[in-house]
């Protein structure tokens, strides 16, 4: 009894590597949709026959599957990130930083005016910022109806004058959709991307008529120029040594955790940090959002979409999205005005 099932277990493990190998194939593999049809329908053929031998005792099928596996194994591990692909214009660039005295200076930040989903007028540009002058850090969220998905950024202001925001994205090449199971075969690199606010929040909102919303975070002003030096040094890493984007572990929320606690946050780990759409519910547990408001009510008031759709060529851009944003709204700005 026992020996049986523990060679029923073995078979069931063996067809989980097999039914992983197919996927893995699917999305790696550099050819043609028709082609890797192909290559998944023989790979499964030959899989399923195998784990027929193997529940009625042939010992060889259930070999032959492991080096099947291993071999796929050995192709997996030899994948290697690079820079060099025709990248969608997007992503066309990493974004790269040096800080000399007190002044920050970007390289590729992203401008762009966007016409549709995938047609823009493209600009790239170095802009610098005074540290001295950064007093804000806004987390922005925006979610296209899928449950417990949504895209996180991080925008760092300069005395309300000045806005970057910084996106942890997929690097997709030229007419590539995204795939979030593909992010967990390799299927993408990652990507660092910093942009004007124009671009960034009005692509979502503007353009893709997502749900856009907008928290301001409270941090001291050491913490927020930490979190943004840590966002340079980890681009210019990215730009130096690709990496695989995954959907769990290296993704637009797992990064931002990561260098937060870098830089001396105590931060618990929570199932919201995967459930990205719930992320605004874990910083307000952990105290990160604007006091004095319950989590609905910021919620309600951070919407910032069809406000950001509204004014989307005006100069004011940056301070229009937040006119009704806790933290944002003129009495709060003078009442922080007084304490800083």
């Amino acid at each position: 009894m026992a020996q049986t099932i523990v060679g029923f277990s073995f078979s069931v493990l063996l067809a989980l590597a097999m039914a992983w190998g197919a996927a893995a194939l699917w999305f790696r593999l550099p050819w043609s949709r028709n082609k890797r049809r192909l290559a998944v329908a023989c790979w499964g053929i030959l899989a399923l026959g195998l784990l027929l031998l193997g529940l009625h005792g042939e010992w060889l099928a259930n070999a032959t599957q492991l080096l099947l596996v291993s071999a796929l194994l050995t192709w997996w591990f030899r994948l290697q990130p690079t820079h060099d692909r025709p990248w969608s214009d997007d992503v066309a660039y990493l974004a790269t930083g040096e800080v000399r005295d007190n002044q920050l200076t970007l390289h590729h930040v992203r401008d762009f005016d966007w016409r549709t989903r995938d047609e823009a007028e493209v600009s790239w540009e170095a802009r610098s910022y005074d540290l001295d002058r950064l007093d804000s850090v806004d987390m922005i969220v925006s979610s296209w109806g899928r449950p417990g998905v949504a895209h996180v950024m991080i925008s760092f202001g300069f005395e309300g004058e000045r806005f970057v925001v910084f996106s942890v994205e997929v690097r997709r090449l030229k007419g590539e959709r995204f795939s979030e199971i593909g992010g967990f075969f390799r299927q993408y690199e990652l990507a660092i991307v910093a942009a004007d606010e124009r671009d960034a929040v009005g692509l979502r909102a503007k353009v893709r008529g997502e749900r856009v919303s907008l928290f301001r975070l409270t941090m001291s002003r050491n913490a927020m120029r930490s979190l943004l030096l840590a966002y340079v040094e980890e681009a210019n890493a990215l730009a130096e040594s690709p990496r695989f984007y995954n959907t769990i572990t290296a993704n637009c929320t797992t990064l931002i955790f990561a260098m937060a606690r870098e830089i001396g946050a105590r931060l618990p780990l929570d199932y919201r940090l995967l459930v990205t759409d719930r992320l605004p519910g874990y910083a307000f547990k952990v105290g990160g959002l604007w006091p004095g408001y319950t989590l609905p009510e910021l919620e309600a008031s951070g919407r910032i979409d069809e406000q950001a759709r509204q004014v989307h060529r005006d100069p004011a851009y940056s301070r229009l999205i937040r006119r009704s944003v806790p933290g944002w709204a003129p009495s709060e700005e003078r009442q922080l005005a007084r304490n800083s």
